[in-house]
């Protein structure tokens, strides 16, 4: 991506193999709720291996009989992983299912029945469990220790490198439609145009990271010179107990989902951010988003694109918290394991890179 990423947190960079691959990379997806037993939707827990959820749909499709929009699914997950993952269709489709699902590389672990179909977005989240190699010991018990503080003080919520194609430059695509006024045709030209939203976002997120890491390394006199701020204010950020300093006219929600309030007092808005009971939201730009107001509007508004109205808008956390994390670590292969969840919408490999110091791809060595 054309933009340099920002880390939060200060330490030197730590070296681990990362590849994204069916045998190191898993992610199960956590239900929003549980399902109700009975219904006209059946309810498939898949593992799928080398599949992404795109072709998943097709094989579905193609089993059942079944147009592609009337099977359900709450998230998107990558080709190179092992997935497990929750689909609905309709009841009546099952003996078809029964019958026509072949292919060895979709496994059905579990069925159910449940009165509405998935949407996209009814998840929790996701859990992960990653497969890191030629890691020093010393290494590996600084992962974990590194990786336990963030479970408590969080970390930016960057999209990943998998929302920019493989040559990572999707967004510039994506800007080009936007721009274009057209309506946009197919789901390949609406990822394009959401990876031109991400970029902006991420870019919007680098900016925020970076002045918030001057406020945390420099004394007030000579972070107010360096950020061109008053005084007073840069004063008032760095008594923020947090690391992401808020500003006046920041889009709040209830962490990790609620209603979007403005920040009024940024004293006030830090503590219940501190503890992990709100975070702050950065914009998608679009149709009918909420833009923030004030100082936050104006931090915001060189990441914003009036004319991207191909899409709806909305607000994406800024700051999440990993939870559940859990390292193990082989002495003798030199491979650290590593689980954790993270709510939905996040990525797992930007958790690595902000331990690691370095951007990951799918075949990071």
């Amino acid at each position: 991506m054309n933009f340099h990423k920002q880390y939060a947190y200060p330490h030197s960079p730590i070296r681990f193999d990362f590849k994204q691959t069916i045998e190191r990379f898993f992610v199960e997806e956590i239900p929003l709720y549980p399902f109700t037993g009975k219904g006209n939707y059946l309810i498939l827990k898949l593992k799928k291996r080398d599949m992404s959820t795109h072709k998943l749909l097709s094989v579905l499709a193609k089993a059942t009989e079944l147009n592609e929009r009337d099977i359900g699914y709450a998230g998107l997950k990558d080709k190179s992983a092992t997935t497990i993952q929750y689909i609905s269709i309709p009841k009546q489709a099952e003996k078809l299912l029964n019958k026509n699902l072949t292919t060895e590389r979709v496994e059905i672990l579990d069925r159910t029945y449940n009165k509405a179909p998935l949407k996209i977005g009814h998840l929790k989240g996701n859990r992960f469990e990653i497969v890191l190699h030629n890691v020093a010991k010393k290494d590996a018990t600084f992962f974990n220790t590194t990786a336990k503080m963030m479970q408590k003080k969080g970390i930016p919520n960057y999209y990943g490198y998998q929302r920019f194609g493989e040559d990572s430059k999707s967004y510039e695509q994506g800007k080009e439609i936007a721009h274009s006024g057209k309506r946009l045709k197919g789901s390949r030209e609406k990822l394009l145009v959401a990876a031109y939203q991400s970029y902006l976002f991420n870019r919007w997120l680098a900016s925020r990271v970076k002045l918030s890491a001057v406020i945390a390394a420099e004394g007030t006199d000579k972070a107010s010179k360096t950020l061109g701020y008053p005084q007073p204010l840069v004063e008032v950020l760095a008594k923020q107990p947090q690391f992401f300093k808020l500003f006046l006219g920041d889009v709040m929600m209830a962490y990790p989902h609620g209603k979007p309030t403005f920040v009024n007092d940024m004293l006030q808005a830090a503590s219940p951010f501190a503890s992990g009971k709100t975070a702050p939201t950065g914009l998608l730009c679009g149709e009918r988003a909420l833009r923030a107001r004030s100082d936050a509007r104006h931090l915001e508004e060189p990441f914003d694109d009036n004319e991207l109205r191909a899409l709806r808008g909305d607000r994406r956390f800024a700051w999440i918290w990993p939870k559940e994390v859990e390292t193990s670590y082989d002495e003798n292969t030199k491979m650290l394991r590593v689980g954790f969840f993270l709510p939905k919408g996040a990525y797992a490999t930007t958790f690595l890179e902000e331990i690691g110091k370095f951007p990951l791809h799918r075949g990071s060595l």
